[in-house]
């Protein structure tokens, strides 16, 4: 089993910043992808960022040159930051792990973004 647990959501000023985490702990294969996807009320889970074994990186349009997606292997995390936020971030952000395995997801973390 593949165990992903989120922290660092919360509330924001417009144009103020959040670093969320994601601990990843079980049954971690060697090869394998991390993400970030968000939901907002009423519209489906988006890709935000990815990173994989390699640690190539793709961000969805929305948030390129505002937020980073990093990894700290020796952990087992994963961050993004995110910078510049706007009201039209506000969603639930959720860890992704792929494996060969499967897809596993974290619980979710609230950001909300809002003056």
């Amino acid at each position: 089993q593949v165990q992903l647990v989120e922290s660092g959501g919360g509330l924001v000023q417009p144009g103020g910043s959040l670093r969320l985490s994601c601990a990843a702990s079980g049954s971690i294969f060697s090869i394998y992808a991390m993400g970030w996807y968000r939901q907002a009320p009423g519209k489906q889970r988006e890709l935000v960022a990815r990173i994989t074994s390699g640690g190539s990186t793709n961000y969805a349009d929305s948030v390129k040159g505002r937020f980073t997606i990093s990894r700290d292997n020796a952990k087992n995390q994963v961050y993004l930051q995110m910078n510049s936020l706007k009201p039209e971030d506000t969603a639930v952000y959720y860890c992704n792990l792929d494996n060969p395995i499967g897809r596993y997801w974290g619980q979710g973390t609230q950001v909300t973004v809002s003056s």
